[in-house]
């Protein structure tokens, strides 16, 4: 399907497609029966071999509108969420970890179409923020050890995080919902709905417009996205195709350190629209004027005038799902992404010649990837066999460039693509291609016992070509042929599941300038293209699922030995000055305990828990090359993977009157290597309130919200690894926390025709 960059393109193309199947649209309406919150909204995976949970539309729902899905997910067992705004949208922020394993670690789809890591500066896929609304999810599932074998993704050392977009409605129809609240917030999302057609066609539309204003500091988190998807039977099978369209403006928050919170305070930020303090500060830097730098500041890091994130993406893809046999099912499905972005911010350490003493220096992105997925399953007595494959093509455009400034004003906006720059400092194109293979077969040995056993095989190549700058070309490849999962289920009751797996995986290289082997110069490439080795994990995990009168939940432990850990070393004597490069630097081992359980209390009431104890602990020292130690981690705790992280929530729901209260503590977390640097647990709190109105055509549908997130105003560090990780921070100087939000509220007022 061909990628449109074009808002007007998709607008007219998916509207026209809409009202040409449904030109009776506006005169049908459907009143919405409400959906009991208390129906099944924690899956957790009752049948699978690995540990498996999942989240449906209605606890997203139960979030303020706007809310990442990411944040939703955080009260499953192993799952830890940041982000300094209180959507957990802010990409610069947001962190999800599992296990011990960081974001750039797991894998994440979206209707089986690979999203990449989604890290910020990605490289081959984007943010679920902006891949669709959250309102057109349908559901969320986790694996934490590791997914399945079909997943499209070479970075789930860890877990998996599937998104499922929310299918056409069987009844023409439309949903219309706004927001407002704290900081300026505005939101409204539109939906309408075919419905099913008599040529068995469905379909809808929607678009979204989220603005509000940083909780400190002057700048704007803006938003509109374009969803639409079209559902088509044909025989037996059908055909499914959405197109989803997203622009992005984000300011970012200033990156904090320990020393400057308690200098300066959490609500720190940067100088936006007081160009005057920025000038003064950028001048003493340069020693344009002398003095001391004006207040608490001490340093021309502590804050920039400005700094901003801009993503515009389109993607798209087209299923098939055809069963060819009573025994034998086809599942394809071809996409294509665009991406155009720009990192930026107001730096005073390159002056705009002849005009301000400081310049806007952008990180600059360009994806197109094209690929196709495909599964072939076959029933063959009391075997399930599933073989299949993910193709994927990625030309990923990576640059540095430099922008004028003023001095009498700043004469751009941070939250607009700059175009013109005085200098580019470098441009590289990276060409990545993926392959990968899966084998499983499902056998029911008994009624009561299930195994399962499988293989998958990964090739990845990556090259780089130098258009720009310092010249860094070739190729590296990542590749295992033999990637083995086994696995088994047993009932030992109806009410009572065991189940086991073990699962090998890798994590295959980056293409980028500021990440992975490319990252380094043409020497240092050339020194470890050919012995560097790709992350691999190993995961081992034993459960107990139980579903026995009002309660329902799973146990799980773990063991997970991750190799071969990537990271940025100089090679050779330093005195050599010889460039940093990745290297190979050991393992780590991981083991614990994972807990998650619903109990429904009465018909309207229910407590959702889940309590996580994971000790992730470095294997090795890390050494130089000449074998000497550089940094000595072994027994050290890894970063960011906090030990305790434990979430309760109450809910209640009669069907007209709903609520939920909920809290959720992760424990002491580690920014340094040798962790001698840490931010302290913390404990936040929010509810959710709720009315269902009902009598009438105009209430019927009709519902009002209101959230308060961080509900008693808790002061505290979300995010930490925000600019990276270091060996030691005794000062407490390196910037690269953020301060997590404060108190807000929000009301939200929807209705469903």
């Amino acid at each position: 399907m061909p990628i449109m960059n074009s808002r007007h393109l998709i607008t007219g193309t998916a509207l026209a497609t809409l009202f040409a199947v449904s030109p009776t649209l506006a005169q049908t309406t459907q009143v919405a029966a409400a959906a009991p919150m208390l129906e099944e909204i924690i899956v957790y995976g009752r049948g699978e071999a690995r540990q498996v949970q999942g989240v449906t539309q209605a606890v997203i729902a139960l979030e303020a509108p706007g809310t990442s899905p990411l944040k939703a997910i955080e009260n499953l067992p192993g799952v830890s969420f940041q982000s300094a705004d209180p959507f957990g949208a802010y990409e610069w922020s947001t962190r999800i970890s599992i296990r011990g394993f960081n974001q750039n670690q797991l894998g994440f789809t979206l209707d089986g179409v690979p999203l990449g890591d989604m890290s910020y500066g990605n490289h081959n896929g984007l943010h679920i923020s902006r891949a669709i609304s959250s309102e057109n999810i349908d559901q969320v599932t986790v694996a934490q050890g590791a997914g399945s074998l079909a997943t499209a993704s070479t970075s789930n050392l860890g877990g998996t995080v599937q998104f499922t977009s929310r299918r056409p409605a069987k009844e023409a129809g439309a949903y219309i919902a706004g927001t407002a609240g704290s900081e300026k917030t505005g939101r409204g999302f539109v939906r309408l709905d075919t419905g099913e057609l008599s040529t068995g066609t469905s379909a809808y539309i929607s678009y979204t417009r989220q603005n509000a204003d940083k909780w400190k500091g002057d700048g704007v988190q803006r938003q509109d996205q374009m969803n639409f998807k079209v559902v088509q039977t044909v025989g037996e099978g059908e055909i499914s195709a959405w197109v989803n369209w997203s622009d992005r403006a984000e300011n970012d928050y200033q990156d904090l350190s320990k020393e400057m919170i308690g200098r300066l305070g959490y609500d720190w930020d940067n100088f936006a629209k007081d160009w005057a303090t920025a000038l003064r500060v950028a001048d003493i830097y340069n020693r344009l004027v002398t003095g001391p730098f004006p207040g608490k500041i001490t340093s021309v890091d502590d804050a920039y005038y400005d700094a901003a994130g801009l993503r515009e993406d389109t993607i798209a893809a087209v299923n098939f799902t055809y069963p060819l046999t009573d025994a034998l099912k086809l599942d394809v499905t071809g996409y294509g992404h665009k991406n155009d972005g720009q990192g930026l911010w107001f730096t005073p350490y390159v002056v705009t010649p002849g005009g301000a003493p400081m310049s806007i220096r952008t990180t600059e992105y360009g994806i197109e990837r094209f690929g196709g997925v495909g599964q072939l399953t076959a029933e063959i007595g009391d075997h399930t066999v599933s073989g299949g494959f993910w193709v994927e093509q990625n030309d990923f455009s990576h640059a540095r460039r430099f922008y004028s400034l003023n001095r009498a004003s700043p004469g751009r906006s941070s939250t607009q693509f700059q175009r013109g720059p005085f200098f580019t400092q470098w441009q590289y194109d990276f060409d990545t291609e993926t392959r990968q293979f899966n084998l499983s077969d499902t056998w029911k040995l008994t009624d009561a016992l299930t195994l399962t056993a499988g293989f998958k095989s990964v090739k990845v190549e990556n090259t780089a070509k130098t258009l720009i700058g310092p010249v860094k070309n070739g190729t590296i490849k990542a590749e295992d042929n033999f990637l083995p999962q086994a696995g088994f289920v047993y009932e030992l009751t109806d009410e009572h599941q065991i189940f086991g797996s073990y699962a090998e995986n890798i994590r295959t290289f980056e293409s980028s300038n500021t990440a992975g082997p490319f990252s380094t110069t043409q020497d240092g490439f050339n020194a470890i293209r050919n012995s560097l080795e790709p992350e691999s994990s190993r995961t081992i995990e034993l459960g107990w699922r139980f579903n026995v009168g009002m309660v329902q939940g799973v146990v799980a432990a773990y063991d997970v030995q991750f190799d071969d850990r990537l990271l940025a070393l100089t090679l050779g004597p330093g005195i050599v000055g010889n460039p940093a490069a990745l290297q190979n630097v050991g393992g780590v081992s991981t083991r614990g305990i994972e807990a998650g359980a619903t109990v429904v209390v009465t018909d309207a009431v229910s407590i959702v828990a889940s309590y996580t104890y994971n000790d992730s602990t470095y294997d090795d020292n890390v050494r130089g090359a000449n074998g000497a130690v550089t940094a000595a981690t072994d027994g050290k705790t890894v970063v960011n993977a906090p030990k305790n992280l434990l979430r309760g929530e109450l809910k209640y729901d009669d069907g007209n009157l709903y609520a939920s209260a909920s809290a959720a503590y992760t424990g002491k977390r580690y920014y340094t290597y040798l962790n001698d640097a840490s931010v302290e647990g913390y404990t936040l709190a929010e509810i959710s309130v709720g009315y269902r109105f009902e009598g009438n055509a105009w209430l019927e549908g009709t519902e009002l919200q209101a959230n308060v997130t961080n509900l008693f105003d808790k002061e505290h560090v979300s995010t930490i690894g925000s600019n990276g990780f270091t060996n030691s921070d005794p000062t407490g100087t390196s910037q690269t926390l953020l301060a997590g939000a404060p108190r807000q509220f929000f009301v939200s007022l929807k209705k469903q025709f």
